[in-house]
């Protein structure tokens, strides 16, 4: 095992200040109110596309927030933001974006993200091998209905008989951080992580990643393409009055994509200022599995294989398992 890592000063105020470092005046550029996690992935690449003016340089102005992981009224707090009119800009899984579109919220997605799952992680002398000894386990999630959640009892109603959901207890956390106090606390057997943050446990105490969800994605979507779980939302009004600052932001997205996937030095910076954890060995693991987890565009053949995946967890996992029974039309938006 590796040494434990030092645990850094960085907090969600000091990643804010990191940010708000290259927050310059929009001038005439449309501006796009980007609100997202604290501890989610999604703020390395709004950290690069920040620093490089690669916003600027696409004709749009990105402001970006940090916000809470917790839960509002039963949804994650960006998705509120976003619902409420406070942002323009936010991620979460298609599936919750089905979910919430169905329900009338005027939702859209515009771009890929990646495959945005986590892994099972628990104890290292832990009885848990696989799937099938989640039978009688306490196992935390952040809620039922998220997408590791999902992917977890239809891989186990397909493959082995039995549905985790009634013959194991899922603890809801509401959050991830609470999620990995639960781990610690020795509350639950193992949780369900979203993938940035296992290996700040793996490496910082006697934890291990049992089973990576990205396996679960790969095989019940029937597909050897990688395909993005997570993509970035903004509403019907947005999209509608601000195409150009839309465009933008595919641009930079890419571009940032580009970097992040080429440039070690970057991720060193990147480490030291917005991450909880420092240590090389962490960084680079989080390095690693943002290149192998990001999808830098989508086409008709990808939004097929979302749908296909879609299609298949609802018929594995039924619509009470997911929340929805359909991807509502026109929510994938492709068009530039």
């Amino acid at each position: 095992m590796i040494g434990m890592a030092e645990s850094t000063t960085v907090d969600i105020e000091s990643q804010q200040a990191e940010l708000d470092a290259y927050h310059d005046e929009p001038g005439d550029r449309p501006v796009l109110r980007a609100r997202f996690e604290h501890n989610g992935s999604p703020r390395y690449m709004l950290y690069t596309i920040k620093r490089l003016g690669l916003d600027h340089e696409h004709g749009f102005h990105l402001d970006v927030q940090l916000v809470s992981d917790s839960l509002e009224g039963g949804v994650e707090t960006v998705e509120a933001k976003l619902q409420e009119g406070d942002a323009d800009l936010i991620d979460i899984d298609y599936i919750s974006t089905a979910r919430e579109r169905a329900g009338g919220a005027p939702i859209v997605a515009i771009h890929p993200y990646g495959r945005t799952v986590g892994g099972l992680v628990t104890p290292e002398d832990s009885t848990i091998e696989d799937l099938t000894d989640l039978r009688g386990r306490r196992i935390g999630v952040v809620r039922r209905l998220d997408k590791n959640w999902i992917l977890v009892r239809a891989a186990c109603r397909e493959r082995h008989g039995f549905d985790p959901d009634e013959e194991a207890t899922p603890v809801e956390a509401g959050s991830k951080v609470e999620l990995t106090r639960m781990l610690r606390d020795g509350e639950v057997e193992g949780i369900l992580q979203f993938w940035p943050i296992v290996p700040e446990i793996t490496e910082t105490g006697p934890y291990r990643e049992v089973l990576p969800m990205s396996e679960l994605v790969q095989d019940l979507s029937e597909t050897d393409r990688k395909l993005p779980i997570s993509t970035f939302l903004t509403s019907e009004q947005y999209l509608s009055e601000n195409p150009d600052a839309v465009r933008g932001f595919k641009g930079a997205y890419r571009d940032a994509v580009d970097r992040l996937t080429t440039d070690d030095e970057l991720w060193a910076d990147i480490g030291q200022r917005l991450m909880y954890e420092d240590d090389p060995e962490i960084v680079r693991a989080v390095r690693d599995g943002w290149r192998d987890m990001v999808v830098a565009d989508w086409d008709e053949e990808t939004i097929d294989g979302m749908d296909r995946l879609f299609d298949h967890l609802l018929e594995v996992a039924g619509d009470d398992a997911l929340g929805v029974d359909h991807v509502p039309d026109d929510m994938f938006r492709l068009e530039e």
